[in-house]
């Protein structure tokens, strides 16, 4: 696959840290939601960062597939995802549990619900998520 854009952040701290990418457009504090056994401090984590991502991206994605339809979507269109997570049945560590609601005003519902079937065929996040992205991880 040919990359046309790749980005870097890098963590410290973990849960309760800071986030920040390389070329510092992103900055972050990190905190633990209490139900995750943090103190609930001001900050953002993971599940957020992820859902606010995630959100964006296939909106983006609605947006291409509704070009090359010719499909014109307002702009209140907008994409909630929300993310959970939680211990894996297998006990061996956690996973996350995604659902997109996807809000297409003044389109026909029909030509709606096929908008989005296509973009989450052309979503990235969509398609890591279906199809378990393999990740390459190394020691620094």
């Amino acid at each position: 696959m040919p990359i046309l854009y790749t980005t870097r952040a890098t963590s410290t701290g973990g849960r309760v840290g800071s986030s920040k990418t390389d070329d510092g457009n992103l900055s972050v504090n990190l905190t633990s939601p209490k139900e995750l056994g943090g103190d609930g401090a001001p900050g953002t984590n993971p599940e957020q960062l992820f859902a606010a991502g995630y959100s964006a991206c296939f909106l983006g994605a609605l947006k291409y597939v509704a070009g090359q339809a010719k499909v014109k979507l307002s702009p209140e269109t907008h994409v909630t995802a929300t993310v959970g997570i939680g211990p894996r049945e297998d006990g061996t560590g956690f996973g996350i549990e995604v659902s997109l609601s996807v809000d297409v005003p003044d389109v026909d519902p029909a030509i709606a619900e096929d908008l989005v079937a296509k973009a989450h065929i052309v979503c990235p996040y969509s398609h890591a998520m279906r199809t378990s992205t393999e990740v390459q991880v190394t020691l620094a």
